[in-house]
């Protein structure tokens, strides 16, 4: 199977594009920008299901609170920084800070816990001109970043949580398995050796209950904390690396997060840092690639192409292409004054799943001829079209019990 590049299906499919006045940047097309906010919502739904609740933290900060955090001794010369007014200021490379200031600004009670963040977190990371790909490695992209605020007994819990969530995710995506690895300690790290024992057990004791395997990686785990990565498998057998699982007793401490406990003292939450795409730009190059651009309908930026065959069909063809999108669906009317077969080819080099075909018997009865990808048609009556397409097209999210149900269920991925 020969494979294909999400930097030209991007182009192919008029989805973004690179440029040298903005290196490591994206500019998203119309087409694009549909399939990246069908897939925010997607994910929005999906984390508001779950328990989280959806917050927003700027996007320029004093260096001061990155110092604090330890985030500028380890990733300093991959922060963009400039003079804020004689204040050094740093563009965020990353969310987490900015979730324990929110989670700070009041007295938490120990029954409040959980407390679930959930952000589309835009970051800014001076990656090397060299090393920039595509969507796959990019100086400006946005993560989904989560983090969750627990008491130690409340760990393991929200770890298998967050699994069971992630697989649901990834299924709907059309990834039927993933691979799992346990990185542990760096040599250069925060937190003595007692805590990291307890967060590596603790994750562990997680991924067996979550009925996860996951292979150990020496060293690889994040300066503050060991974590989960969930790497995906695409359809030409190749690994990436997307969602990641993170324990954290560090931040906390360093950022002063408490919450008043059952014995009325103050103790510290432990903080897990969620994400179960990583960087959306990146995983909408992987989606692509994976799929060759014959996105499922739910996602696919150009749900449906109305096409007429004669100049005559003008007129209900775009009273049908108007009914769709007033459904709710996404439409891209082909009125051309070209003949079918050519709108039907112009329709597949666009990657849309389904025409909606109008000639002089569909006028007459207020019929649509739907034709799909593998050729084969049906003629319906307009009412049935549409209630037909919404179905075939809406996002997995609806299905609200099938997620509740895998939250309560430990995973197998075998």
């Amino acid at each position: 199977m020969e494979e294909v590049d999400h930097r030209a299906l991007g182009h192919a499919l008029d989805l973004f594009h690179q440029q040298d006045e903005g290196p490591g940047m994206v500019f998203w097309h119309p087409r694009g920008w549909a399939l990246y906010r069908a897939i925010e919502g997607y994910v929005q739904a999906r984390m508001q299901q779950a328990g989280f609740r959806e917050i927003r933290a700027p996007q320029l900060l004093a260096r001061s609170l990155w110092e604090r955090s330890g985030h500028w001794d380890k990733f300093g010369t991959a922060m963009f920084s400039l003079d804020d007014d004689g204040h050094a200021a740093c563009l965020k490379p990353m969310s987490c800070p900015c979730h324990v200031q929110v989670f700070g600004q009041r007295v938490r009670s120990h029954r409040e816990l959980p407390v679930r963040y959930a952000e589309f977190g835009a970051v800014h990371r001076a990656e090397p001109s060299g090393a920039l790909h595509g969507l796959m490695r990019a100086r400006a992209f946005t993560q989904d970043d989560a983090h969750v605020f627990c008491a130690p007994a409340q760990v393991v819990g929200e770890l298998v949580r967050f699994c069971a969530l992630l697989r649901h995710v990834y299924e709907d995506f059309g990834f039927e398995r993933f691979d799992v690895a346990l990185s542990t300690r760096p040599v250069r790290r925060a937190g003595d050796d007692a805590m990291w024992d307890r967060a590596e057990a603790l994750l562990a004791q997680a991924a067996e209950a979550a009925g996860l395997a996951p292979r150990i990686q020496p060293g690889e785990g994040a300066f503050y904390g060991p974590k989960l990565e969930f790497q995906l498998t695409d359809r030409y057998g190749r690994s990436w690396q997307c969602g990641t699982a993170q324990l954290d007793y560090v931040l906390p401490e360093r950022l002063d997060a408490n919450y008043i406990g059952r014995d009325g003292a103050k103790a510290r939450p432990v903080m897990i840092h969620h994400a179960v795409l990583g960087s959306l730009e990146r995983f909408i190059g992987i989606l692509l690639e994976h799929h060759d651009g014959w996105l499922p309908g739910w996602l696919a930026p150009d749900q449906i192409v109305v096409a007429n065959v004669g100049e005559r069909e003008h007129e209900y063809a775009s009273r049908v292409a108007t009914n769709l999108a007033d459904a709710g669906l996404r439409v891209l009317p082909d009125l051309r004054a070209e003949r079918l077969p050519r709108k039907i080819v112009d329709a597949r080099a666009y990657r849309v799943p389904v025409m909606a075909i109008v000639g002089a018997r569909e006028a007459a009865d207020g019929s649509v001829t739907l034709r799909r990808r593998d050729g084969m048609q049906a003629t319906l009556n307009l009412d049935d079209a549409i209630a037909r397409l919404r179905e075939e097209c809406a996002s997995p999210a609806a299905q609200v019990e099938l997620l509740r149900a895998a939250l309560d269920r430990p995973l197998d991925t075998a």
